[in-house]
């Protein structure tokens, strides 16, 4: 239970029907921080203490600003579905491509800055950073040019290499203790709730900033 002297953090956050948003939001709203998920259906999740949901534009530098005014830090999972856009100049589609994604990042730098957030996490397919000969040249020079426009920024940014996800695994899934999963789903909950935790430290502890970070098999980053 919060106090009155208890400190508020408020993160928004960016994809947050991915399995890794699940994960997330269950973490984030178990340290009592509250949760802003910025979604194109406000109905999409089912009410929870701590938790709100806001329309946005992801390719929209002033939507962003409104979106993240007031908040702590800004998580935005770039290979998640179902992200925030209303643009005439980016086709729609499950999951955003490499160019697109370049496109969101500007748009989230220039939104930051303007609303004063500095802290950023980007989960991403970054890991094309690490192994320049493995790995889509198109997805590398995009994960370059969203490096450069962070380093060029005052933000506080950190990379951290996207998990891979499962379908089916939601914010009820990671909200639960015990209880039965269905077949195949008990180690990849635990691998993402892993990363989650990981992720909440390194904003508690404002740990790699200006750094590209992995989650691997064990705590360790």
């Amino acid at each position: 239970m919060k106090n009155a002297e208890t400190p508020t953090v408020k993160v928004v956050l960016y994809g947050a029907m991915a399995s890794l948003g699940g994960a997330l939001m269950a973490e984030l709203l178990r340290r009592q921080h509250e949760v802003i998920a910025i979604l194109d259906d406000l109905n999409v999740l089912a009410p929870r203490p701590g938790l709100r949901t806001k329309s946005g534009d992801l390719f929209d530098a002033e939507r962003v600003k409104q979106s993240v005014a007031g908040s702590s830090a800004v998580i935005c999972l770039l290979d998640a579905p179902g992200l925030p856009f209303n643009s005439d100049h980016v086709e729609r589609s499950v999951v955003l491509g490499p160019v697109e994604q370049v496109l969101a990042v500007d748009a989230l730098v220039d939104g930051l800055q303007a609303a004063n957030v500095s802290r950023l996490f980007l989960v991403g397919d970054f890991a094309v950073l690490d192994e320049p000969d493995l790995g889509d040249p198109l997805q590398r020079h995009a994960a370059e040019e969203i490096r450069e426009a962070l380093q060029s920024s005052p933000l506080q940014w950190t990379l951290v290499n996207a998990p891979h996800g499962v379908a089916g695994l939601t914010i009820e899934h990671f909200s639960q203790v015990g209880g039965n999963l269905e077949p195949g789903l008990a180690e990849p909950l635990e691998r993402l709730n892993r990363v989650a935790v990981g992720i909440a430290d390194e904003l508690r502890l404002n740990l790699h900033v200006g750094q590209h970070v992995n989650f691997v098999a064990t705590s360790d980053t």
